[in-house]
């Protein structure tokens, strides 16, 4: 979002509608024709098992139990994006979401950034919606993101073509066979990484800028097979100038970021697209194992996945090495650095397997990284008080009752996860950076979303939770560091504000 852009728009609407009264109503639908009603059956929130029951009726008026969420628009024109805003960039985002839960409960209506929006920060109802198939909500994104993205990205897709793609990804993604090979690339990645902060002792390390950097060329691997130089470096340039485009304001026009975000995707669909032809023309048949995302979309037979498709869906995908994984690993960095308990816990446990593997001279392979019970435990932590996703957006279309509230059909609906992974009646001290609460929580509850759900979970996630296993483990059986102060900004998207700098001094106890 462009906040001059915005400023400016406040200055002219204050200027034009100061005369305007506040303006406060309940819409109220008297006269819908057709109702999805769906039932949940109410338990504590801290119980893991819930009944849904779903029915379709048709009725001619609503039903008396179902009501329209309470709320308010806010200021016209602009609604409430600035208080949206300014909360979001303080250290406590969530707050504009209590303010209004207080007042109005889990779910309630708001208007920001141009929609009249139902925000919904219950545990159930998002599940219910993120479970939901297309008949019933739909992905809903800025028209930035969505021209970016293209008609045929796996973000937009819906019904059988979504569920095949992501079905080859979701097989491919949980192989042993890429899981294996992603650990050896992480781990030559990594170790060459720190070969060169072993040396660099007059500046800090930047620990958001490394992981980006390694994360992004483990990802490209897998995706197109691609191996670090000039090709992979032009890439990464122009892959910048793309993920820029994502929070710009829709004109694409010469000079606008949309338009040189756009002019940069083609250009890496052009790579993609030459590696699409020379893997087509060089084909094993029935090859043993695939080696990468390609691979997996090109074995298809069904016909309906275009070269454009993959070539599109390829960038797509590279989004996770820029964003989520360099994150996790970043924000694990910063809480570890914040609790010395925790990280000498974890340096433990990871020294431990360290020692072992050296004295019976093996490798680590995924599934020992994955085994390192406090490691995951460190990590599902960080997903829950990191809020790398901090909500999704979806579109109902139909008119949908959920737990009493009714959604009506084209309604844009917000899952605001971070007000629910720190909620303090599910969670107990939910500012605490506390791992040892999921020795016994299970992390599939409905309480835990840190990848969203339904069928457009995150197919990645095994792996990402394998590339922070693996950072963590080299970095602190490798190393000691101190943290230099950094604070997480959270809007729009989350990230470092520093790029959290730390100093490093190899360890003297390293066998």
């Amino acid at each position: 979002m462009d906040i001059p852009c915005i400023s400016a728009l406040i200055s002219f609407v204050i200027a034009t509608a100061f005369s305007l009264s506040y303006i406060f109503h309940l819409l109220r639908n008297n006269n819908l024709k057709s109702i999805t009603s769906i039932s949940l059956k109410k338990h504590p929130e801290t119980s893991t098992t819930k009944t849904t029951s779903i029915s379709t009726t048709t009725t001619a008026s609503c039903t008396t139990s179902s009501i329209l969420p309470l709320g308010t628009n806010g200021w016209p024109i602009l609604g409430e994006t600035m208080e949206f805003i300014s909360c979001a960039y303080s250290d406590h985002p969530e707050s504009f979401m209590e303010k209004r839960r207080r007042l109005y409960g889990k779910v309630f209506k708001s208007h920001i950034f141009g929609k009249q929006t139902i925000i919904s920060t219950d545990a159930e109802v998002n599940k219910f919606i993120l479970l939901s198939d297309a008949k019933l909500f739909v992905p809903s994104y800025p028209k930035s993101l969505t021209e970016l993205m293209g008609k045929s990205s796996i973000l937009l897709i819906n019904g059988s073509l979504q569920r095949r793609i992501h079905g080859l990804l979701g097989s491919f993604f949980k192989s042993s066979h890429l899981k294996a090979q992603v650990t050896r690339d992480m781990q030559s990645y990594v170790q060459q990484a720190m070969d060169r902060w072993d040396d660099n002792i007059n500046s800090p390390i930047f620990i958001q800028d490394e992981a980006k950097q390694i994360a992004f060329q483990v990802l490209v691997k897998a995706l197109i097979s691609l191996d670090p130089g000039k090709e992979m470096q032009l890439l990464k340039k122009q892959f910048q100038e793309f993920v820029s485009g994502l929070m710009s304001l829709p004109i694409n026009l010469p000079g606008t970021q949309l338009y040189r975000s756009l002019q940069a995707k083609k250009e890496m669909v052009k790579l993609v697209k030459k590696i699409i032809i020379s893997k087509r023309n060089n084909m094993v048949p029935e090859a043993a194992d695939p080696n990468d995302v390609l691979d997996v979309l090109l074995s298809d037979q069904s016909g309906q996945l275009t070269d454009d498709l993959m070539s599109d869906n390829m960038i797509d995908m590279m989004i996770p090495g820029e964003d989520s994984v360099p994150l996790l690993i970043t924000l694990a960095i910063k809480y570890l650095s914040d609790s010395p308990l925790i990280l000498q816990k974890l340096t433990e446990e990871n020294m431990k397997v360290h020692r072992l593997k050296l004295e019976l001279g093996e490798p680590m392979i995924w599934s020992d990284y994955l085994s390192l019970p406090f490691t995951q435990m460190v990590i599902t932590e960080t997903l829950r008080m990191g809020n790398i996703i901090t909500g999704l957006m979806r579109k109902a279309m139909k008119d949908v009752e959920i737990k009493g509230y009714l959604i009506p059909k084209g309604s844009c609906v917000l899952t605001y996860l971070r007000s629910v992974h720190l909620d303090q009646n599910l969670y107990d001290s939910p500012y605490q950076f506390n791992p040892c609460r999921w020795q016994h929580k299970d992390i599939n509850s409905s309480s835990f979303t840190p990848f969203g759900g339904g069928q457009r979970l995150c197919p990645g996630l095994d792996l990402a939770r394998l590339e922070a296993s693996i950072f963590l483990h080299h970095f602190v059986t490798r190393f000691r560091w101190e943290a230099e102060d950094d604070s997480i900004v959270h809007f729009p998207t989350v990230r470092m504000k520093k790029g959290m700098p730390v100093w490093v001094k190899r360890r003297r106890d390293d066998p």
